[in-house]
């Protein structure tokens, strides 16, 4: 394991964190929830049917002495969970309707959170990213004066290390998007013992091409400056004047970045998501996340194609967000 995550192990270790796993009943799920109680890292916490997830945990050979498992169809607690839902959902849901809501695990798994019953929620597994999200968004809610919340990808490779954003959430950010995706990513940067350097990406270079697309990141780049005028950050470069000293001091120099950006800040999810497959698939960059950002409490998408590795990986993550709000 790279040194990034025997930090994060290091870091949540031993502060008694607990993280809900609605997708109780899947193998890798289990395989995950199994090493990370096993290691004293953190508490999982597992969604489903509890004589199901048992015999699959045996099954599978994982022990769950130190895990536990809660079923929204028979949970000792679920009239005040309810109660508390229609509260937060402020007259949008009934009574019955929230009695019926909360038995999707999703649901029940970010309620858990929100109730302070778990520090974070991993799912995505078996869900989309739809399914995984809309529960956050309409229960923890993003942070104040936080808009809209993003997905960055922490793209590691030996001891390179570089925060992609946003690469799973906004199809079309605006400048004041694009801003606050800057500003969250850099925090979400320090976390991870980076020190933010942030680029605004385009297909231009300080006005070498003039276009809606260009002028959009030219504003982010301004409004971004008046909201955090300590922040490290300069565009709009193409990748290479971004990343490159010697095409930095070509195309860029009077640039403060100078072909040393460490947080790189795509113009579309379209672009954003090209551009971490891309470093993934011909880079050798291994791709961590997405880890969502600006919410109240964390709560953290898998990829459908997962594996167990990833799992254990995205509730390191998951703990330290957690650890750190």
């Amino acid at each position: 394991m790279s040194d990034l995550f025997e930090g994060l192990k290091n870091k949540v270790s031993g502060n008694n964190l607990k993280i809900v796993f609605p997708e109780g009943l899947d193998e890798r799920i289990i395989s995950a929830a199994g090493r990370l109680a096993a290691e004293g890292i953190l508490t999982p916490i597992l969604v489903g049917n509890i004589e199901e997830i048992s015999q699959k945990a045996e099954g599978l050979n994982v022990g769950l002495e130190s895990v536990e498992i809660y079923d929204p169809a028979n949970f000792a607690m679920m009239d005040a969970l309810v109660a508390s839902f229609v509260e937060r959902r402020k007259g949008k849901v009934t009574e019955e309707d929230a009695q019926k809501i909360l038995l999707d695990e999703n649901y029940f798994g970010t309620m858990l959170v929100y109730s302070n019953k778990a520090d974070g929620l991993v799912s995505g597994a078996a869900h989309s990213t739809a399914d995984t999200v809309r529960p956050a968004l309409q229960i923890i809610k993003t942070k104040e004066g936080v808009r809209k919340t993003s997905g960055v990808f922490i793209m590691v490779r030996e001891d390179e290390k570089y925060v992609f954003a946003d690469c799973a959430i906004n199809i079309s950010p605006d400048s004041k998007d694009l801003a606050e995706i800057a500003i969250e990513s850099a925090k979400t940067a320090k976390m991870f013992d980076i020190d933010p350097r942030v680029a605004m990406l385009s297909f231009s270079t300080k006005g070498s091409a003039k276009s809606p697309e260009t002028d959009k990141v030219s504003a982010a780049l301004e409004e971004a400056k008046l909201r955090d005028p300590l922040l490290v950050i300069d565009g709009e470069f193409q990748f290479d004047a971004a990343f490159v000293p010697s095409v930095a001091k070509k195309k860029a120099p009077d640039s403060p970045i100078q072909g040393d950006a460490n947080v790189f800040i795509f113009p579309s999810l379209e672009a954003g998501n090209i551009g971490y497959k891309i470093a993934q698939r011909l880079g050798n960059f291994e791709a961590v996340g997405p880890i969502l950002q600006g919410l109240n409490q964390p709560v953290n998408d898998l990829s459908r194609g997962c594996n167990e590795e990833d799992v254990y990986k995205l509730s390191l993550i998951t703990a330290a967000q957690a650890l750190k709000q």
